[in-house]
């Protein structure tokens, strides 16, 4: 999804025109040019009596306008016009999603739904189904009055999941042909501009003198294009960049290359002709790019060029139309999607399938040094971390943190499709690996795991496609673990279960003992999430057992405390003290004095619990002379909290006040029922807490 108004197809006829030759801008009235009869046709669509509204219901969904023809028609600029003009009926704004990317594939409707969602600020879990996404967009739009631009539609089923259930919302769809399958649509069919439009097309792309000068000739070429806007873009901006030659003699050569079967694909024949080896090479693989979107560094790998030479080249292409600059703090632009077809025909021509491969792997390797780049400049603190990143190349640093973050906004979509891209190439794989790696510590770098986990579930798929694929248990292990972490903090706690086991497995496959406790710890804790307290203390002890054997003392201790709590919410409190107090030893035997302290709270908390309230104030008196040494100071008012409770509960009011006070003193009033809250309802983790780093790490 984009911000621009820009025009997919690659042309400015019938929507967005530039502002001087061959560049795009943004769609305005006084730039677009013809289709009244279609603008004034879709309006009145707009009011148009359905079968519903005749049978005296009113319409139970968002009215759909369908605009179709094909690449390189205007529709997506056309589409673009109406909404303009309609934004004031529409207060809620406009969305945009493009259902079909360049290279023709079909965009998975639960991308576009989370892109919507992202869209309207509302949050959605990671990993969520296509059925649960659709529902919350039309949640979302179902108090909205909003419009939805849907481009390049390939049918039905990518259109009717998206469709609000609100006649107030109003959804223009773009597509090749008709959407068989969604009623009462009638298309509105693009064809050629009328010969008046078309003319004035042509001369505010190459300039309206030579036009002007000229009437015939520039009709002659009107005709050999055969008013397509896309082919008259190509033509004005050819014309533009040479202004001696002849608007007839053009018109004659795209005429006479009547082998080729479009009026497009006969321009920009004639515009590719003129360019140079080095930048004809530079535009074929600009099919390449990702997401159809391009910057200097990725045109500069892909070549293997200068960055600043590739640079020029695209100032270049954006000057004859064959690239579309694209409004964003950085350089970028996009590759019309209507040549993205002619290009990749050339680059299988003209060049041998290995070179194709080496300009992947250069444009990976070089995502992967800007992505490592764009980390290294968040880690500046100590003097190696300078040091790193200042032995960067100077091409691929940032400046600062801000320019870093703005970069990978901005960047974001075309580094997830480049993720996408390697792990469906298959024979890119290491760099693949390297990529999501990359991608994913700069996400979590600049973001935070919590706001990037959306897009980190789709990297971990990716790894665990690859790991799958490559038989790599280790990586598999570590992909099905993140994936399960997210699934347990959305509440999908069977599939985490399911995906912690075949973790296990994976685990004990790569005899990686990390994976493997990891795994069965985390087994526990869904066990204990989903409240089967047997099965969760079975595999936590199991996970005790290993670290034991492997003299991981910290994790152990730990994992006492974890059954300690298993054993508080089945009543079992016996057993829960013991596994609490062989925590207080474990813990005091490592020298974590904090942790020291927090279990006793615990174990006085299951002293309460237990009907032992003299036992449970001694113990909790200890964890504060703990909590004092360990200088955490909001544990210790939550302690003085806690003792003042049982003072109460014990008779000893005065005693209770005295111990309030204190809580008081040390946090302020405001924060006592937060910490209240806290010592009192916090007994069980959920079954996330233990996760550890991602599998990066």
């Amino acid at each position: 999804m984009t911000d621009q108004a820009v025009d997919t197809d690659g042309t400015a006829a019938g929507g967005v025109v530039p502002s001087h030759a061959g560049a795009a801008s943004e769609s305005t009235g006084a730039q677009f040019v013809g289709r009244l009869r279609e603008l004034k046709e879709l309006r009145a669509d707009i009011d148009r009596a359905g079968l519903d509204t005749l049978s005296g219901r009113k319409a139970p969904r968002a009215r759909v306008l369908l605009i179709a023809g094909r690449p390189g028609s205007g529709r997506t600029a056309l589409a673009e016009e109406l909404a303009r003009q309609l934004a004031a009926d529409y207060p809620d704004g406009l969305l945009r999603a493009r259902l079909t990317e360049p290279d023709g594939t079909r965009v998975p409707t639960e991308r576009t739904a989370r892109e919507l969602l992202d869209a309207l600020a509302v949050p959605a879990p990671p990993g969520a189904c296509e059925d649960t996404l659709s529902e919350l967009l039309r949640d979302a739009l179902k108090e909205r009055r909003a419009l939805l631009l849907l481009d390049d539609a390939v049918d039905a089923e990518q259109v009717d999941p998206l469709l609000p259930d609100t006649p107030d919302c109003l959804v223009v769809a773009v597509s090749g042909g008709p959407l068989t399958g969604i009623p009462d649509v009638r298309p509105c069919t693009l064809g050629g501009l009328d010969k008046a439009a078309a003319v004035e097309l042509l001369a505010r792309a190459a300039g309206p003198v030579r036009i002007t000068v000229d009437p015939r000739a520039a009709e002659s070429l009107v005709e050999a294009c055969e008013a397509h806007p896309a082919s008259l873009m190509l033509a004005g901006g050819w014309l533009s960049a040479r202004p001696k030659a002849a608007v007839a003699d053009l018109a004659k050569q795209v005429h006479d290359l009547a082998e080729e079967t479009s009026p497009l694909a006969r321009v920009f024949r004639q515009a590719y002709a003129t360019l140079s080896g080095p930048s004809a090479r530079i535009l074929r693989l600009l099919s390449l790019a990702p997401a159809g979107h391009v910057d200097p560094h990725t045109a500069s790998a892909l070549a293997g060029c200068s960055v600043s030479g590739a640079k020029a080249a695209l100032g270049d292409f954006a000057a004859l139309g064959l690239v579309r600059p694209v409004e964003s703090p950085i350089p970028q632009y996009e590759v019309p999607g209507c040549l993205v077809p002619l290009l990749r025909d050339l680059t299988e021509t003209l060049d041998r399938p290995a070179e194709i491969q080496l300009a992947r792997a250069r444009m990976l390797e070089r995502t992967v040094r800007l992505l490592q780049a764009c980390r290294a400049v968040t880690e500046t603190d100590g003097a190696a971390a300078r040091d790193k990143h200042e032995g960067l190349p100077r091409a691929v640093r940032f400046p600062c943190r801000a320019d870093a973050a703005q970069w990978l906004r901005i960047r974001q979509p075309a580094l997830l499709a480049a993720a996408r891209l390697a792990v469906a190439d298959g024979e890119l794989d290491t760099l693949a690996r390297r990529l999501m790696a990359a991608l994913t510590r700069a996400l979590v770098a600049h973001r935070g795991p919590e706001d990037a986990a959306p897009e980190l579930y789709g990297i971990h798929r990716l790894v665990l496609d690859v790991a799958e694929r490559r038989d790599l248990p280790r990586e598999k292990a570590a992909a099905l673990l993140n994936l399960a972490d997210l699934d347990a903090r959305t509440g999908r706690t069977h599939e985490a279960l399911a995906r912690y086991r075949a973790a296990l497995d994976a685990g004990r496959a790569a005899a990686d003992p990390y994976a493997t406790g990891r795994a069965m710890e985390s087994v526990g804790g869904a066990y204990q999430e989903l409240g089967d307290w047997s099965r969760a203390c079975d595999w936590y002890g199991r996970a005790l057992a290993q670290r034991l054997a492997r003299g991981e003392r910290a994790d152990a201790a730990r994992l006492y405390g974890r059954i300690g709590v298993v054993h508080t919410y089945a009543g079992r409190y016996g057993e829960a003290l013991r596994n609490w107090s062989s925590a207080v030893t474990g813990h005091r035997k490592n020298g974590d004095v904090a942790a020291q302290a927090r279990a006793l709270s615990e174990m006085a908390r299951v002293q309460e619990y237990a009907g032992r309230p003299e036992e449970s104030l001694r113990t909790c008196q200890e964890a504060v002379e703990w909590a004092r040494h360990a200088k955490d100071v909001r544990l210790q008012a939550a302690l003085q909290l806690r003792l003042a409770d049982t003072l109460e509960r014990l008779g000893d009011p005065a005693a209770a006040r005295l111990h309030r006070g204190a809580a008081e003193r040390m946090l302020g009033t405001e924060h006592q029922e937060a910490v209240r809250l806290e010592t009192n309802g916090g007994a069980a983790p959920s079954a996330y807490e233990i996760r550890s780093a991602s599998a990066e790490d």
